[in-house]
């Protein structure tokens, strides 16, 4: 009974961890990093530094003052000098990017960036990241309470083979919920908002957090269906007492008539010996006992 508890706490652990990992990653806002490329504001001081273009105002005529409509903008930077790269990180509920002073971020809703053509897609995603969270909570509570209440003559096997399932349905929608995920947001960089569209990207942490729940609920869910089928063939075999079966061999009917001719008093001069199907000495099958 120890045995099996300490192997259902050595199983609980990577389950708790599989739980972390799923919370962090869609807590955070760090699946899909990268780069955006943004026009530079306009700036006529010199403190804005390469954040923005710098311009000066020169009257087109004499009689008029310097703040003027009519004042001619010079503009310096030209081809690239006028753009500036943002780096952004996106989740599943906000995207967030450099602000332009660098002081900070500047966060909006992802599912306000999303076009309706990926929405359908992301909900799908969310709510299936939601169902791999319950499942995986489900089975460390399960397992949690069968690890305290061993003494109470708990059924091993049944709790292996529940915590197995609830691990593979578990692995098997976090994985649709990250393949989702992945395809709504290939969605909003090619027909998202113009100000938002990145100019390369790729996956951050919390994506291979996600994965690694992944691989961690499946890699439970093998181990425990391994020790249950185990577990289950030696159930059997431990009922009958040993590795082996044991059979009743009959013994020969004509030995033991033998043995107890032998046995009878040697005044008898003849025993008979009734072997089925053979007849060595003929009819009657007479053997002498001296």
């Amino acid at each position: 009974m120890d045995r099996a508890r300490w192997q259902r706490v050595l199983t609980l652990l990577p389950i708790c961890l599989a739980l972390a990992f799923s919370l962090t990653a869609m807590g955070s806002s760090h699946w899909c990093e990268g780069i955006r490329r943004m026009t530079k504001p306009l700036c006529q001081d010199l403190l804005g530094g390469l954040n923005c273009i710098h311009f000066s105002r020169a009257n087109s005529s004499p009689g008029r003052r310097h703040g003027d409509s009519q004042a001619v903008q010079y503009i310096w930077e030209t081809g690239d000098d006028k753009f500036i790269q943002r780096r952004f990180h996106a989740g599943l509920w906000q995207s967030c990017e450099e602000s332009l002073n660098s002081t900070g971020e500047r966060c909006r809703c992802f599912l306000g960036i999303v076009p309706t053509e990926g929405q359908g897609v992301l909900w799908l995603s969310i709510g299936a990241e939601v169902l791999d969270v319950f499942l995986i909570l489900t089975g460390v509570i399960f397992l949690g309470f069968s690890v305290s209440c061993y003494h109470s003559g708990c059924n091993w096997l049944k709790v292996d083979a529940s915590v197995a399932i609830l691990m593979v349905l578990a692995g098997l929608l976090g994985m649709v919920a990250h393949m989702m995920y992945t395809t709504s947001f290939q969605i909003t960089v090619n027909l998202g908002p113009e100000d938002w569209r990145p100019q390369t990207w790729d996956y951050g942490w919390s994506y291979c957090l996600a994965w690694g729940s992944f691989a961690l609920c499946m890699a439970v869910a093998v181990a425990t269906m391994s020790r249950y089928t185990a577990a289950h063939a030696e159930k059997p075999r431990a009922q009958r007492g040993g590795p082996y079966p044991q059979h009743n061999i009959p013994q020969p009917e004509a030995s033991q008539q033998v043995w107890q001719a032998g046995a009878a008093p040697r005044s008898v001069g003849q025993v008979f010996v009734n072997v089925p199907g053979h007849h060595p000495l003929g009819i009657g099958g007479k053997v002498s006992v001296c």
